[in-house]
């Protein structure tokens, strides 16, 4: 099969695949020139950069396009359901970098709790900054609220619970009231909110707006820590920066953000601020496993 590339991959699941007959293309295309090219493969592997929808799948029409890898969890970045309906499958790699993810959202708990991004900035600026960033507070004995409790918020809530913290999980969907595993206990969304120390989203967006508005802000404890590695979307990012500006949240760890690249300047400027640049799955492991996983299901289509 013909296979484009668009994003990156593993190099050593690009070389399998060679190695299995495929003809492997690495090239990015701008949306504009996407559709017409996607007509000449039988496979498009994605990250998050590449965006198809319903225009480049009705150029791509009377080509060969079979599916579409999504190599990551979500798949907001492709139309999903409307490629299905053209005949076009969609997978994904779900699992591939859960604990990546899940890493980098307790790295950046970390790097807020005690100031970690900035103390690091003023050093290298000449500055000696103790007193100033001697107020940290621990995780241990905090509460940490999970909203999204999929594979990701299963990850953190047991490296967190490890630390000492207590955990609370929320998910949209219906679940049980209780969540038998490692004493993390399922809540509403008001008690989440409402009662924790730390909040890290960890759900996909929705097309009811993001997730994290002034009002559901103001419902949080003062002094809240918020973290973000699940879409940029799920935060308002100006209402976010009111709440630092008052101190109503204490600090952000931002590895996603509303547009990529961000051009935020007064969010990624604030001393309370961790920022990444979209990094959640960017670890060796991870994007060995992903590559492993889509030479999977591509072998898979051939069985």
């Amino acid at each position: 099969m013909r296979i484009l590339v668009t994003d990156g991959m593993d190099k050593s699941a690009i070389e399998r695949l060679r190695a299995l007959g495929h003809d492997v293309v690495e090239q990015f295309y701008e949306s504009d020139d996407l559709g017409k090219a996607l007509r000449d493969f039988d496979v498009v592997v994605v990250r998050s950069k590449t965006k198809i929808r319903a225009n480049h799948i009705d150029e791509a029409k009377g080509g060969k396009l079979k599916m579409i890898i999504r190599g990551g969890i979500g798949v907001d970045n492709i139309d999903v359901v409307y490629a299905k309906e053209n005949g076009v499958n969609v997978r994904n790699t779900p699992d591939a970098s859960t604990e990546s993810v899940a890493e980098l959202a307790l790295a950046h708990m970390l790097a807020c709790a005690r100031y970690v991004s900035i103390s690091g900035c003023t050093m290298r600026n000449g500055q000696w900054e103790k007193k100033a960033y001697g107020k940290g507070v621990e995780l241990v004995g905090k509460r940490l609220g999970i909203y999204g409790y999929g594979r990701i918020g299963k990850r953190l809530g047991v490296m967190a619970k490890g630390m000492g913290m207590n955990v609370l999980a929320y998910r949209r969907s219906a679940i049980p009231e209780s969540i038998d595993d490692a004493g993390i206990i399922y809540v509403t969304e008001d008690k989440l909110l409402q009662t924790c120390d730390f909040i890290s989203l960890h759900a996909p967006s929705s097309a009811d707006g993001p997730i994290i508005t002034a009002d559901k802000i103001a419902q949080m404890k003062d002094g809240v820590i918020l973290i973000n590695t699940s879409r940029g979307a799920n935060v308002d990012e100006d209402a976010l920066l009111a709440a630092l500006e008052s101190g109503k949240v204490r600090a952000a760890g931002l590895d996603v953000w509303m547009e990529e690249p961000t051009h935020n300047e007064k969010l990624l400027a604030h001393p309370h601020v961790s920022c990444t640049p979209h990094i959640g799955a960017a670890t060796v492991e991870a994007q060995r496993r992903i590559g492993a996983e889509i030479v999977h299901i591509i072998s898979s289509m051939q069985a």
